[in-house]
């Protein structure tokens, strides 16, 4: 379980997520971690097993700024 106090300064951190965006579609989404290695697709640039894709939340500390990045 994770603290909501920054390791770095101490200050009070609040949940939040990066903003992933395609330009090209106007899509937005949640970053996004995948197990294992990139493999490339000349179709959609890499292949993505679905199973293995965990979306990424992540912390902000609100006194210093440091993030960190969780993939439950």
């Amino acid at each position: 379980m994770r603290s909501n106090t920054c390791p770095k300064c101490a200050g009070s951190m609040v949940i939040g997520f990066i903003l992933d965006h395609n330009p090209q579609s106007s899509r937005r989404s949640v970053s996004s971690w995948i197990e294992g290695a990139p493999v490339k697709s000349i179709w959609t640039g890499l292949k993505v097993d679905s199973a293995k894709k965990r979306d990424i939340e992540t912390w902000r500390c609100s006194k210093c700024g440091f993030l960190e990045s969780y993939a439950r």
